[in-house]
């Protein structure tokens, strides 16, 4: 039996998705977007974040970064994230190709983190001129990619640096819950209060059969957002399963229920790392320094192996927990890490 930590996608959906996807089942129902369910959206979320937002559904997390740093960024804008970032590395050009031109430009920054410093000195290095890319927006990752947490005093001063600049901020929120039940907040503290003018939500990687939000904290910035989710191919024609599942995400706090576990879990794993940890456990990713011979042992076991990440060339690995990671898969894994000490 295979013992998955590759990735969180790699999980089923929550029963509690799949009841309401059933209940959506039943009867007909409008189409693009203009449903029961979809437009419960709007109240649902503003609740949530407890101020006023837009909010649209989408297939893919791809779709929710690169659209929504579109509205942010023109074609001659740049947008600073994190070299880790998921918009830098795994995107396959999707911003800039969704936005007609901007540029993503990768900063540095500890355990997967930008800092307010690194950006202000981004800037001031690169003055912009009619020759040059015009700054136009940062991007931060909650959690990062490498299983950290922006701390809202962190994303307080990037988001100052950012506006007394005239950048937007967005915030790639693919595991947003994790560090919402890590960070121990509400989700207000951590986006709009702390400067976050747009978020992607995730729900896919925690529970769902594929949903992700696009919320805009400034309904401004929102004004040609429907044209390009047209444009883009993401204006499902049956948003209702779509929107359900958002609305089941978020109901009695399910979505925080089901990041605390794997937060867990992973913090289980991290401490039978030990010394091996390469980054402090903050969400569901758990990297390790292994080695190539000791991450082949793990892989090669006979009855059963697991399947997780090479994170670079140098051994290092990448395990990360889903929200309904069998018990028994972290205590193996544990035991092992612990008998390769």
């Amino acid at each position: 039996m295979t013992r998955y930590f590759k990735s969180d996608n790699t999980a089923p959906v929550a029963p509690e998705i799949l009841a309401a996807l059933a209940e959506a089942n039943g009867g007909y129902a409008r189409g693009y977007g203009d449903d029961v369910w979809s437009h419960r959206l709007q109240d649902r979320f503003a609740a949530l974040f407890e101020t006023d937002v837009r909010v649209y559904a989408v297939a893919t997390g791809t779709a929710a970064n690169a659209l929504a740093l579109a509205c942010l960024a023109p074609p001659w804008g740049a947008v600073f994230a994190h070299h880790e970032g998921h918009i830098v590395r795994d995107e396959c050009g999707a911003p800039e190709f969704m936005s007609g031109g901007a540029r993503v430009v990768s900063l540095a920054g500890e355990d997967g983190r930008l800092t307010a410093a690194t950006l202000e000195a981004a800037l001031a290095a690169n003055p912009a001129t009619v020759h040059t890319l015009q700054p136009a927006a940062v991007s931060v990752s909650q959690a990062t990619e490498l299983g950290t947490c922006y701390r809202a005093a962190s994303l307080r001063a990037i988001a100052n640096c950012a506006h007394d600049r005239g950048l937007r901020v967005h915030m790639d929120g693919a595991r947003f819950a994790n560090a919402v039940a890590f960070l121990d907040v509400s989700a207000a503290d951590i986006t709009w209060r702390c400067g976050v003018d747009v978020l992607s939500l995730g729900a896919t990687k925690n529970g769902a059969l594929g949903a992700e939000a696009v919320v805009f904290f400034d309904p401004h910035l929102a004004r040609d957002f429907e044209l390009r989710r047209k444009r883009a191919g993401h204006l499902l024609s049956k948003m209702r399963f779509t929107s359900a599942q958002l609305l089941a995400y978020v109901k009695d706090g399910l979505w925080l229920q089901l990041a605390r576990r794997a937060n867990r879990l992973a913090q289980t794993i991290g401490a039978a790392a030990g010394t091996r940890l390469l980054h402090p456990v903050e969400a569901n990713e758990v990297f390790v320094l292994l080695g190539a011979a000791r991450a082949a042992e793990l892989r090669g076991r006979s009855d059963d192996p697991f399947e997780f990440y090479d994170w670079g060339a140098s051994g290092a690995v990448r395990f990360v927990v889903s929200w309904d990671q069998p018990d028994d898969d972290v205590s193996a894994l544990c035991e092992a890490l612990a008998g390769q000490a």
